[in-house]
């Protein structure tokens, strides 16, 4: 029994010194074979592509390719098949490539997609169809792209995004969708993108903003819509887009009105509106922003910021106004903006910065003014103090005024010349005499009020009900540039004591103006003493004019009540006296004797005649 087991344990030990010798021998070989296909599966590569095995990518970039070339390895990740001349996508193209992660088809001659073309890739996050002829794209073109987070889709021929179009894609991040001539985007063209963050939509055919369809993108952070056709903008244009940050509004050349409620239910960061035809700041739109960081508001045509209007935007740092024709920043125009600390209004009309306009100047940091018709007066002493401390780009402002120092830049100023040329003179009104002016009841009133001084000095009106008019329209009432006060249709309560106030940072002027405005009824009143005028005029000679139609006829209605009145006043007497007389009837007799004498034919007949002819005559009356 042992000699057997003893037996056994030599075979099996025989056996394991061949086995061992065997894979030695092997060894070799094995590792051979396993570096061979290696290097075979690295040299797999289409032909006048590039390949790299470590990056697993085949470049085919701008090789005139019409189709996709065979042998591109399975394991490839990264596709480059742009620019060449590819003219459509059909199912199953890239099945062969399961472990496709960025597939770039851009630049190509591709007009339609079909649906499916790319199921089975759900490692690929990456898709590109930029600059190509697409015209539509149908439902189920990315259907199996549900790990995908970039879409590219630009610079095509796309007219309409259809309902549900990018329903599968719940994992996108970044769409892009401008320069195609795409002139609707459906309700629903936006379902489904559950986490897509950026989108942009430029160089489109819009005329509105897509209000419903963009309502779908609850996670949306950034949305930019640049070179657009839209004139209007809706109340309620970005309603629930609750986690939107920024909005970027660029070349928009028929936008002119942003409406208070356009941002309403946004908690913007940065907010850009640039090149568009707004001619006022869009104080109302801003008010509820007061997470807004970054204003930008450049190339517009908006002209003045008035004070006070901007306190709500607590977080504003930085505020650009580039070349916005703005002529005036009014004191106290950045109030409540503690943390202010970039300013850029360079190429502008201003003529100044004056410190009262910042809250805290001390926090500003970066002020760029360059390409202003600055004047070098008291007002901008702090800024050339501090000139050292702050930062004004490469650019370095110059005066244009005054004459000693004009052209100059900021930074060659030395202290010697501040006090002698940075200086102010208070303001003067010329012709500084009480003014009374008197205007007719309707017409159009002008006060006026000039004044001179260094810096220029602004003019505003005090009325007689205290009211406070500067340099913009109110209503009826406007204070022009020359200090003028304009009162358009002007009434009677208008009338009274208005007080003109020249001011500027080394005093005032002032100047009393009395306005009278005439009656219309007082007009009228005048003309009676006008007739009573002509008439001594006709006694002097003169020919007094005709007199109105209206005048005679009244003087004929006067004079004919006047004469009824007298006739109907006698009958009535009459009537009275008859009826006296007959309340006295059988008390008296009926019988009325008249005697009279017979008047003599002539005239001269002497009294003998009379005595000698027929006595008197008798008439007997009875009344009945």
């Amino acid at each position: 029994m042992r000699t057997r087991e003893w037996c056994d344990r030599m075979v099996d030990c025989m056996n394991r010194v061949m086995l061992h010798t065997a894979i030695s021998c092997w060894h070799p070989l094995l590792g051979l074979v396993l570096v061979a296909v290696f290097v075979g599966s690295a040299l797999g590569c289409p032909a006048r592509c590039d390949c790299s095995a470590q990056s697993r990518s085949v470049i085919c970039h701008r090789k005139r390719l019409p189709s996709i070339p065979d042998g591109i390895p399975i394991e490839t990740r990264v596709l480059d098949l742009s620019k060449n001349k590819l003219q459509a996508i059909n199912p199953d193209d890239f099945s062969a490539y399961p472990q496709l992660e960025e597939l770039d088809l851009s630049g190509n001659t591709v007009a339609y997609v079909e649906p499916g073309a790319f199921s089975g890739l759900y490692n690929m996050h990456t898709l590109s169809l930029k600059s190509n002829r697409i015209k539509l794209i149908p439902l189920g073109v990315f259907t199996g792209l549900s790990n995908l987070t970039t879409l590219d889709i630009s610079d095509n021929k796309i007219v309409i995004l259809l309902d549900y179009m990018f329903q599968d894609l719940h994992n996108l991040k970044s769409l892009e969708v401008g320069d195609n001539d795409l002139v609707y985007i459906s309700h629903r063209a936006f379902s489904g993108l559950l986490s897509l963050e950026e989108l942009s939509l430029e160089r489109c055919n819009l005329t509105v903003v897509p209000t419903e369809a963009l309502s779908h993108l609850h996670s949306l952070v950034s949305l930019h819509m640049k070179h657009l056709s839209i004139s209007t903008l809706h109340p309620y244009s970005f309603k629930k887009l609750f986690r939107l940050r920024h909005l970027e509004i660029e070349n928009w050349p028929s936008l002119d009105v942003f409406p208070a409620n356009t941002l309403h239910g946004l908690n913007l960061t940065t907010l850009s509106v640039t090149h568009t035809n707004l001619s006022v700041f869009p104080y109302q739109a801003l008010r509820h922003q007061s997470h807004l960081t970054h204003l930008n508001l450049s190339f517009n045509r908006i002209r003045h910021i008035e004070e006070g209007m901007l306190q709500d935007l607590v977080r504003l740092r930085e505020l650009r106004l580039v070349g916005a024709q703005l002529s005036t920043i009014e004191p106290y125009a950045f109030q409540g903006l503690r943390g202010l600390r970039v300013l850029n209004v360079s190429n502008n009309r201003l003529d100044t910065v004056e410190k009262g306009v910042f809250q805290s100047p001390e926090a500003l940091e970066v002020l760029l003014i360059n390409d202003n018709p600055l004047v070098c007066d008291c007002r901008l002493m702090w800024l050339l103090q501090k000139r050292h401390s702050i930062s004004f780009g490469e650019a370095q402002p110059e005066c244009s005024t005054p004459e000693g120092i004009r052209g100059r830049p900021f930074k060659e100023f030395k202290e010697a010349l501040l006090s002698y040329y940075v200086t102010c003179t208070k303001p003067k009104i010329r012709e500084n005499k009480t003014q009374i002016v008197s205007v007719d009841e309707g017409q159009t009133a002008r006060l006026h009020c000039s004044a001179e001084g260094t810096p220029r000095p602004l003019v505003s009106w005090l009325t007689p009900g205290r009211r406070h008019l500067t340099n913009r329209s109110h209503g009826r009432l406007t204070v022009h540039n020359n200090g003028t006060l304009e009162i358009k249709m002007s009434e009677v309560q208008d009338g009274g004591v208005y007080l003109c106030v020249a001011s500027n940072t080394a005093g005032n002027d002032t100047l009393l103006v009395s306005l009278a405005v005439k009656n219309l009824g007082s007009l009228y009143a005048n003309r009676t003493q006008s007739y009573t005028d002509h008439g001594n005029d006709t006694a002097n000679g003169t020919n007094p004019p005709n007199l109105t139609m209206g005048m005679d006829l009244k003087t004929i209605l006067v004079s004919t009540a006047m004469g009824c009145f007298t006739f109907l006043g006698v009958v009535l007497f009459c009537f009275l006296l008859l009826f006296v007389w007959s309340r006295g009837k059988g008390k008296h007799k009926n019988n009325i004797d008249i005697e009279y004498v017979p008047r003599s034919k002539s005239n001269g007949a002497s009294a003998e005649a009379i005595d000698q002819g027929a006595g008197p005559r008798r008439f007997n009356m009875k009344m009945i």
